[in-house]
């Protein structure tokens, strides 16, 4: 199913409203690295590929402008685990934290 998604920088969010429920990636961007912090979608709409839909567009979207990802949220990293044609955009943690 397709999802409308939008990309709110003032709230540092990718979001969609599904049913009138609003889902959401969180994230925080330094210079060229975003790291996606949490993926919510609330339990009346989940089991809908709403979360896949929206860290898909995320993730695209950070492709289009050349950032680099951190997969702090466990869905988005497993999600790039399941999709290994995403894994060139994870930056390289060696030193970070």
């Amino acid at each position: 199913m397709n999802y409308e998604i939008k990309h709110n920088p003032d709230q540092n969010r990718f979001e969609s409203g599904v049913d009138g429920h609003p889902c959401a990636l969180d994230y925080h961007l330094e210079d060229s690295v975003i790291a996606m912090n949490r993926v919510y979608v609330p339990p009346p709409v989940e089991g809908r590929g709403i979360a896949g839909a929206i860290t898909r567009h995320a993730l695209d979207y950070s492709r289009e402008k050349g950032w680099k990802v951190i997969p702090r949220c466990p869905y988005v990293d497993s999600w790039i685990k399941r999709h290994p044609e995403y894994s060139d955009l994870l930056a390289d943690r060696s030193g970070a934290d």
